[in-house]
């Protein structure tokens, strides 16, 4: 597997010669230096409808003819208002594709896209998203708080690198994303969601000391670095 961070929790995860979007908000990211239009990819997988996470769907999937992975109710609008193709999903729900399996896990959080009126329109629930890929797993767990069953999830699957944030006030803060790896037992672990906001500035020291002490390798990206696993 081969990943390439954008900044935010955006990034491109390549495995069996198939190239997967996670959450692309890359325009007004002040942490992308990468544009939409110089993305490819075939799939597209929206962990949930907050547009700091919906970004360039719709943009990126009209341009590579990628299908959009989502819970039913955001892949639903996605498909009716711009016509993407879609694979609808749903918490705990799996499916198996060419590349591998897509499974959705738990995610604490909320989620909704912004409508025509200014009113937010309700996308479902979040979710973490699960890619295992021969033997290997990639965990991205969308924007979320720390919860008990992340422990199941460490235990159920062989999970090679997790994407986390540590954002606070959103989402996990850098200690409660120590637990979460703790939970997880990843072989690498990537910290997500921080800086890109005023509001969410972090230092990633901060986490990474605490995960480094668990055995896990923490790798702080910046937006264009690339990883091998």
């Amino acid at each position: 597997m081969k990943l390439q961070y954008f900044g935010h929790s955006a990034c491109l995860l390549e495995t069996e010669g198939t190239k997967l979007l996670f959450d692309p908000f890359l325009s007004g990211n002040s942490k992308c230096t990468v544009k939409p239009t110089d993305v490819q990819c075939d799939y597209i997988l929206l962990t949930h409808g907050h547009d700091d996470h919906v970004g360039d769907t719709v943009a990126i999937a009209n341009a590579n003819d990628a299908t959009v992975i989502a819970n039913f109710e955001l892949a639903s609008y996605l498909n009716s208002k711009f016509g993407v193709k879609i694979e609808p999903m749903n918490i705990g729900g799996s499916i198996t594709l060419p590349f591998g399996r897509v499974k959705f896990t738990l995610a604490f959080h909320g989620s909704s896209y912004p409508g025509e009126d200014g009113q937010a329109l309700y996308m479902g629930m979040p979710a973490g998203i699960l890619v295992t890929s021969g033997k290997r797993s990639f965990y991205h767990a969308g924007d979320t708080a720390l919860f008990g069953d992340m422990r199941l999830i460490g235990d159920m699957n062989d999970i090679e690198l997790a994407m986390l944030p540590i954002g606070d006030r959103f989402t996990m803060g850098p200690e409660d994303a120590v637990k979460a790896t703790e939970f997880l037992r990843p072989r690498y672990v990537v910290p997500i969601h921080y800086n890109t906001f005023p509001l969410i500035e972090q230092n990633p020291e901060d986490f990474a000391d605490g995960a480094a002490k668990l055995g896990v390798e923490v790798c702080i990206m910046e937006s264009g670095d690339v990883m091998e696993f």
